[in-house]
C-alpha cells in the first residue's frame, strides 16, 4: 500500500509556472505506475499525465502537451508535475495517482487503472 501527498498548488497568473510534487510514503515506491489527474468545478476528473515505473516512458493530454512535464525520482519516492505557459482552464483540483503495474514499461491513461490516489491539491490561474 502506498500513501500520496500533493504539494505545491496555488494561485498564479496566465502565463506563470508551478511545479507540482507527490510524495508517496512506503519503500516500494519504483513499483508503481504514476499519473496526474485533474478536475474542475462542474467537471469530471480528466487525465493530465502518466509515466511508467521504469525508463521514464511519458504521455500526456492534448490539452497540456508541451506545457507540462511529468517526472520522478525514485530515490526520493517523489512524483513531480513541471507546468508552464498556464492558462485559466488548467485550474482545478491536480490529484497524483499510483497504479500496481506488472509491466515496467506500461503507461496508464485511464483512472480506473490506479489503486491509489491523494487528496489533491488546487491549482488556480487567474486570466
Amino acid at each position: 500500500q502506498v500513501q500520496l501527498v500533493e504539494s505545491g498548488g496555488g494561485l498564479v497568473q496566465t502565463g506563470g509556472s508551478l511545479r507540482l510534487s507527490c510524495a508517496a510514503s512506503g519503500r516500494t515506491f519504483s513499483t508503481y505506475a504514476m499519473g496526474w489527474f485533474r478536475q474542475a468545478p462542474g467537471k469530471e476528473r480528466e487525465f493530465v499525465a502518466a509515466i511508467s515505473r521504469v525508463g521514464g516512458s511519458t504521455m500526456y493530454a492534448d490539452s497540456v502537451k508541451g506545457r507540462f512535464t511529468i517526472s520522478r525520482d525514485n530515490a526520493k519516492n517523489t512524483l513531480y508535475l513541471q507546468m508552464n505557459s498556464l492558462k485559466p482552464e488548467d485550474t482545478a483540483v491536480y490529484y497524483c495517482a499510483a497504479a500496481t503495474s506488472p509491466q515496467p514499461f506500461a503507461i496508464l491513461t485511464a483512472a480506473a487503472k490506479y489503486n491509489y490516489w491523494g487528496q489533491g491539491t488546487q491549482v488556480t490561474v487567474s486570466s
